[in-house]
């Protein structure tokens, strides 16, 4: 059963995490899959249970002045939770990444060489306001046969408390060792500081956050890390796009769930069409609630909307709100340039009928997802058929973009000789 208090040390919770990933490796997928679907069923019967907790956690939120954005990331409701229980099906109907190989080979010594999938080990996941990470994280570590260390924020504690313990009971009530879902709870940043330093036993550390979890960890973490970071994500229409389609990708883009990390946050508009495009597109944007800042000669062309007047710290802005940055660019390199420079390697998209400028904006923008004609809200884990997501690693080793049960293993060399021995 996961230990759900701190009154055990965190270097004790992670020794117990690290026990139990050395036997969770070795099982087989049946008995990983019901876990999983113990899981699903639990929180199905536990749903009462689960909304009373967040609940509390949305009174304590709005007493405290949450943002809209975190409160919505906050919130369960029946819908929701049974959202997540899909989703840990989906998790438990996908093949079993462990042992898979990867490649393999004979030598001219007679060797036989096999590079075959095995779990990371231990997995910590410390996140926000996000509830729902307590079982996404919990049913990708243990479908892919790590233990995991589940580390949620304050915001979301009592909402945290019930999933992990649902988690972890119904883990536990087919076999699964004690300590493979294990939640660290109720520190601050010291508890957070000596969970990133439990090098003998955590094996990766995963923040899903803002900036201020990233610079929190970058200066104390030991364990190797992987950031879900930030994701200032922007549009691109270009003066051979369709701009209907244009206007349709940027509104769903910003406006269909906006406090999430693969929402888009600038629109940059080629001059050549930024006199017909801009009027109809940020009309639309306006009246879907979107505030918007503007450079001087988006503003310019828009003067009969109130538009605030963009300034540098807009560019590098994640809003996650109704809020929009929106630029004219003379060309599709200045798009390009604006988007290295201010984008932070999550998901870049561009709007055109142009092969050549397509293949362009693929090849030179640098994020871990770049779009041709489709909106940025398709980066997801589930959307890519991996089920869900840890988050999105927005760097480049050993994993990029959506971490799903493949990112969470590493790999080995087994050899098989006859007696070999080398000369």
């Amino acid at each position: 059963m996961s230990t759900l208090t701190t009154q055990a040390s965190v270097a004790e919770l992670c020794a117990g995490a690290k026990r139990a990933s050395r036997e969770l490796a070795t099982l087989s997928s049946r008995v990983k899959d019901a876990a999983l679907a113990a899981i699903a069923a639990a929180l199905e019967d536990r749903t009462p249970e689960i909304l009373a907790a967040n609940a509390r956690d949305l009174e304590a939120g709005r007493e405290a002045g949450l943002e809209a954005a975190l409160v919505d990331r906050l919130t369960l409701d029946g819908r929701r939770i049974a959202a997540i229980a899909e989703g840990t099906r989906k998790i438990a109907a996908l093949p079993d990444p462990v042992g898979e190989v990867i490649d393999g080979f004979r030598l001219p010594n007679g060797l036989d060489v096999r590079k075959v999938r095995v779990p990371l080990g231990v997995v910590a996941v410390v996140y926000e306001a996000r509830p729902n990470v307590t079982i996404d994280a919990a049913a990708l570590c243990l479908k892919s046969g790590n233990a995991v260390v589940l580390r949620g924020s304050r915001a979301a504690a009592h909402s945290n408390a019930v999933l992990a313990t649902i988690a972890a009971e119904a883990a536990a009530g087919v076999g699964l060792p004690a300590g493979a879902v294990t939640r660290v709870a109720g520190g601050g940043r010291e508890e957070l500081a000596e969970l990133a330093t439990q090098s003998a036993s955590v094996d990766l550390i995963i923040p899903r956050g803002g900036e201020g979890l990233k610079a929190a960890l970058k200066g104390v973490a030991t364990v190797p890390v992987i950031f879900a970071a930030s994701g200032n994500c922007h549009v691109y229409v270009d003066r051979a796009a369709d701009l209907d389609a244009a206007q349709a990708i940027i509104v769903n883009a910003k406006v269909q769930r906006p406090g999430v990390c693969n929402a888009a946050e600038t629109l940059l508009v080629h001059a050549d069409v930024a006199s017909v495009f801009l009027p109809r597109a940020l009309h639309a944007l306006h009246d879907a609630g979107v505030t918007l800042h503007g450079d001087e000669r988006t503003r310019a062309l828009v003067p009969e909307l109130s538009i605030r007047v963009a300034t540098e710290r807009d560019w590098d802005t994640e809003y996650l709100a109704l809020e929009l940055a929106v630029a004219v660019v003379d060309d599709l390199q200045s798009a390009i340039e604006h988007i290295n420079r201010h984008g932070s390697g999550h998901s870049e998209a561009i709007v055109t009928s142009d092969t050549a400028a397509a293949r362009d904006f693929e090849l030179r923008v640098d994020a871990a997802c770049v779009y041709v004609n489709a909106s940025t809200r398709f980066t997801d884990g589930g959307e890519f058929g991996m089920g869900a997501e840890i988050g999105n690693s927005t760097q480049k080793l050993h994993v990029r973009g959506p971490i799903g049960l493949r990112e969470l293993c590493t790999y080995k060399y087994l050899v098989e000789g006859a007696g070999h021995v080398r000369a």
